[in-house]
């Protein structure tokens, strides 16, 4: 979908040097505002998000869940974003796949409320269709409802095994209060269309590793490819990014193997944006 320069020279067409790409959305014009407690953050090409000051923000591992599973299910009609919180992953996958019709479920009513004042924002409205509720609830997804891209960024820790946020949006994102990766697994297995991919995030040290693989395996996927992710280089990966599909949808022989790509470095030792980082932001939509 090719993008109109903007007629109105309020619309900030650069930011630091770097141009904007992508449709430019009605913003503040269709009715929406900021309230006091809110910011209103670019995260795509003109795309922004409603978010709350003192709650959850988005993160990187938001947006490489996004880039990862539009850049290995680049044909996508339909998505799926489960515990889709404030909207970040599929306001991602909606700027970059725009002929994608987009369904989201998320328990918390109060990021559902801020995910809808975005939809409106960035003119989406039309392409979205955002549920409140427990996606592990029956009647949430409907059993025949097939997607050809499912993510998930699911939270990283079991409750009462760390320190816990007070806000109940943050504490939410973080631990499992509402299902693990491997409910998002089994989720995702049953929902894929044909040939579907499942992308998600999440811890990579071994102990969390083998949970993802658990899960995976528990609910009929085959992890196809993962890239760990390193913050600065030289540490080692905390996260990783996982690509899955459903063993049936795989010859016999490729089930039992997953592609370890190289890590992806967000940092070089001298704190510099590391330029694949930089190029992975180009993509998205958002200042290298």
């Amino acid at each position: 979908m090719a993008s109109p320069l903007p007629q109105d020279l309020s619309v900030e067409t650069h930011f630091k040097g770097w141009a904007k790409p992508g449709p430019v959305p009605p913003g503040l014009s269709a009715g929406v505002s900021v309230a006091p407690e809110e910011t209103l953050d670019a995260v795509a090409g003109h795309f922004r998000l409603f978010q709350l000051c003192e709650g959850h923000r988005f993160s990187t591992d938001d947006v490489l869940t996004a880039w990862y599973g539009t850049s290995w299910c680049p044909t996508a009609q339909t998505a799926l974003d489960l515990g889709s919180g404030i909207g970040t992953v599929a306001t991602v996958v909606a700027w970059r796949l725009p002929g994608a019709r987009m369904v989201t479920v998320e328990a918390q009513e109060i990021s559902v409320a801020l995910a809808r004042k975005s939809v409106r924002y960035n003119d989406l409205e039309a392409r979205y269709d955002i549920r409140t509720g427990d996606f592990r609830t029956p009647g949430v997804l409907r059993p025949d409802e097939r997607f050809d891209l499912i993510t998930g960024s699911p939270p990283y820790f079991p409750a009462g095994t760390g320190v816990e946020s007070e806000h109940p949006q943050k504490l939410a994102c973080r631990f499992e209060l509402r299902g693990t990766v491997a409910d998002y697994c089994a989720t995702a297995a049953k929902h894929l269309a044909l040939g579907g991919f499942f992308a998600c995030v999440f811890p990579c040290e071994p102990a969390q590793l083998a949970r993802v693989e658990a899960g995976a395996k528990e609910a009929g996927l085959v992890i196809v490819r993962r890239r760990p992710v390193v913050f600065r280089e030289g540490d080692p990966p905390l996260i990783g990014l996982f690509g899955m599909m459903r063993a049936t949808d795989l010859p016999e022989w490729f089930r039992g193997q997953t592609w370890v790509e190289p890590d992806l470095i967000i940092r070089a030792r001298d704190g510099k944006i590391h330029p694949e980082y930089s190029a992975v932001k180009l993509a998205i939509g958002f200042p290298p």
